[in-house]
C-alpha cells in the first residue's frame, strides 16, 4: 500500500532532505537552566515528538489531548484480538524514514506487504490476467507523469483527466487505479489540483505494515510526559507575554504553545484565536484540502479468499470497497480482511449502519467468489468515521484546487515567536504522512530551542 506510489519513477534521483533524528536515545533531562514553559495542544505523533524533544532540553512541557488516549490519528483497536489501525498503518518507504528507527525503539512489529502478491477480479467474478493489470498500471503511471502539463489552477484532476482520457475514464480497471492509487493517497479527484497532484516526496525502500499496532509509537513517545487527557481546547490567546489556553472551561498559560490539531479541526473553526489568525494562515486553512479515507476490518469463522496479500475488485462505483488487504498474511489465524472507502463514498459510509456496510462489502465478495461462500456473514466488523470524527474531521491533507505549496509553509509559520504550528499539514515535503507529522513536531521544537 505505497503512499504516492506513482512518484517512484520520478523521485529515484531526489535526495533525502532529512536525516533520521533520534529524540529518545535518553529519557533523562539534559542539564540546563531553562525555565521556559510549553503547552502542546494535541498528543498525536507531532505533539509527542515536539514535547519529548523540548522536555529533554529542559523545558517544562505539558500536553492537552482531547481524546481519551494519546496518538491522535495513530489509533489502534485491539477488541478483536489483533491490532486494527484506524489511522496510520504503514511505514511508507523504510529507507532513511525516521519512523523506521522509531518503530524499532518502540517495539512496533511490522510485516513487508508485497505489492506484487495480488489478484484482480472484474465484475461477474472474472479473474483479470496479471499481464492486463500490469499493462494498465504502467499506462496509468505514464499518464500521471504528464497530465499536469494539460492542467491549470482552476480545474480539478478529474475534469482534466476525463477530457484527455474519455475512454479510460469509463474503464473499470482505470477507475480502480484512480481510486486506490490516487484518491487514497491524495483526496477527492473532483477537488484535487490538476497541477499539484504529484507534489510531495517519498522515502525509498519497501512498505511495512504495523502488526501489533501503530500506537506503540505514540505510547513510546509519551513516556515520561505530562499528558492531560480529555482536554478540549476552545481558545488560544497570544496577545500577552504568555499564551493563554482555554480547555474544559479552565485556562492554562505558558511561554510557548505548539498547536498540532489536524487541518480538519482548523477548518471547522472550533478553536478561537485572539488575535485572529492572520489572513495568510486562514487562506491556507481554506485552500488546502482534507481527504476522507475510511477503513473496515471484517472477520469470518473461516477464510474463503485467495492466499495473496492484496485482492482488488473493479466495480462501476468509484472508491467503494475495491481493495482488500489479506490480514491472514501477518495474522494467520485471524480470518480477516481489511478494506477501504474513499472520498464521497467514504463519507457516505459514515451514514450507513453496520448491517448496510456488511451487505455492501459482501456484495462485492460474493461477486468475486460466488454465492457459495461458507459462512458468508462476517462475524465481526470494525470501522472508522474520520470525516465526522470531531478530533480530526478527515484523514489527511491534500493539494486541492487553489492550493499552492506555499500554503503548507504558511500553516507552519509561527506567530509572535509564541504560537507555533505542527502536524502533517504543515510539512511541505511530507504532508499527509505520519513521518511528515513527526518531522513537523521536531521542527517546531527546534524553533523554540533556537529562541533561547
Amino acid at each position: 500500500m505505497k503512499r504516492r506510489k506513482f512518484l517512484k519513477k520520478s523521485l529515484q534521483t531526489v535526495p533525502v532532505l532529512w536525516t533520521t533524528p533520534s529524540i529518545l536515545s535518553s529519557c533523562k533531562k539534559e542539564e540546563t537552566s531553562i525555565t521556559k514553559t510549553v503547552i502542546v495542544v494535541g498528543a498525536g505523533i507531532a505533539g509527542l515528538a515536539a514535547a519529548q524533544r523540548l522536555k529533554n532540553k529542559g523545558f517544562t512541557v505539558s500536553l492537552l489531548e482531547a481524546q481519551e488516549k494519546v496518538g491522535g490519528r495513530l489509533r489502534s483497536n485491539r477488541s478483536l484480538g489483533i491490532a486494527f489501525d484506524e489511522g496510520a498503518s504503514w511505514i511508507h518507504g523504510i529507507t532513511k524514514n525516521p519512523i523506521t528507527d522509531l518503530a524499532e525503539q518502540a517495539g512496533m512489529k511490522s510485516f513487508h506487504t508485497e505489492d506484487s502478491s495480488r489478484k484482480s477480479y472484474d465484475v461477474g467474478g472474472i479473474v483479470r490476467s496479471a499481464a492486463t493489470y500490469d499493462q494498465i498500471e504502467d499506462e496509468f503511471y505514464d499518464m500521471l507523469d504528464t497530465l499536469m502539463k494539460k492542467g491549470n489552477a482552476s480545474q480539478s484532476f478529474q475534469t482534466v483527466f476525463n477530457a484527455q482520457y474519455p475512454t479510460q475514464a469509463k474503464d473499470r480497471l482505470w477507475k480502480f487505479f484512480l481510486s486506490t492509487y490516487l484518491t487514497f493517497d491524495t483526496g477527492d479527484l473532483d477537488k484535487l489540483s490538476s497541477l499539484l497532484y504529484n507534489e510531495g516526496e517519498e522515502f525509498k525502500g519497501i512498505e511495512k505494515i504495523a502488526t501489533n499496532g501503530y500506537d506503540t509509537i505514540a505510547n513510546h513517545l509519551a513516556r515520561g510526559l505530562n499528558v492531560q487527557l480529555n482536554q478540549r481546547v476552545t481558545k488560544i490567546d497570544y496577545t500577552g507575554n504568555k499564551v493563554q489556553v482555554t480547555h474544559n472551561g479552565q485556562t492554562s498559560s505558558a511561554d510557548y504553545v505548539i498547536l498540532t490539531v489536524p487541518l480538519g479541526v482548523l477548518k471547522k473553526g472550533v478553536i478561537q484565536f485572539a488575535p485572529n489568525l492572520p489572513a495568510a494562515k486562514l487562506n491556507a486553512i481554506q485552500k488546502i484540502g482534507m481527504s476522507c479515507v475510511n477503513k473496515f476490518l471484517l472477520t469470518w469463522p473461516t477464510a474463503f479468499w485467495d492466499d495473496v496479500q492484496y485482492l482488488s475488485y473493479t466495480p462501476e462505483t468509484a472508491d467503494k470497497f475495491n481493495y482488500f488487504v489479506n490480514v491472514n498474511k501477518f495474522h494467520p489465524s485471524s480470518n480477516a480482511l481489511m478494506t477501504f472507502a474513499y472520498a464521497a463514498y467514504g463519507r457516505q459510509t459514515e451514514t450507513m449502519t453496520d448491517s448496510e456496510i456488511k451487505e455492501a462489502i459482501m456484495a462485492h465478495l460474493k461477486d468475486m467468489y460466488g454465492n457459495s461462500i461458507p459462512n458468508p456473514n462476517p462475524s465481526n466488523l470494525l470501522r472508522t468515521k474520520w470525516s465526522s470524527n470531531e478530533n480530526a474531521y478527515g484523514a489527511y491533507s491534500f493539494t486541492a484546487i487553489g492550493t499552492e505549496m506555499r500554503h503548507f509553509e504558511d500553516l507552519a509559520e509561527p506567530l509572535d515567536d509564541k504560537l507555533f504550528f505542527a502536524g502533517e499539514h504543515t510539512e511541505v515535503d511530507y504532508f499527509s504522512t505520519a513521518h511528515g507529522a513527526y518531522l513537523s513536531g521536531l521542527r517546531e521544537a527546534n524553533n523554540i530551542i533556537d529562541l533561547q
